[in-house]
């Protein structure tokens, strides 16, 4: 959905609300403790990047950003979530709930063009 030189943005594949997608660094890092100055840089700045595009996209009232780490790490690559919500959301319901919003590979493609599109006209 967006790349740069340290970074590849795609969506989760099993999303807790659609635009749900993931922030990876392209260098093998694990844990947020591991990286450089530059690389995490890089990850906050695709993060606002994202968020302005979720927002914009889905007129949710925020995201929550979210990263994983150390046994909870199920991907053993660092990755950090952002998720579109809303006010009627619990924050909790993010951690203990199974995704109610399952999105098909026609449907996640179709989220991924949207996302790409608006995007663009962010960094124009």
């Amino acid at each position: 959905m967006y790349e740069d030189s340290f970074v590849t943005c795609l969506l989760d594949h099993k999303p807790f609300n659609e635009g749900h997608l993931l922030i990876l660094p392209k260098a093998h890092i694990v844990e947020i403790d591991e990286f450089d100055t530059e690389h995490i840089l890089a990850v906050m700045n695709a993060a606002k990047l994202m968020t302005k595009a979720v927002k914009t996209l889905f007129v949710s009232g925020g995201v929550t950003l979210s990263q994983n780490g150390g046994m909870f790490n199920e991907l053993t690559h660092f990755h950090m979530h952002i998720v579109p919500r809303y006010q009627e959301e619990c924050i909790g319901d993010f951690y203990t709930q199974i995704p109610k919003y399952a999105e098909k590979d026609d449907a996640l493609a179709a989220t991924a063009l949207k996302m790409r599109r608006v995007i663009q006209q962010i960094c124009l």
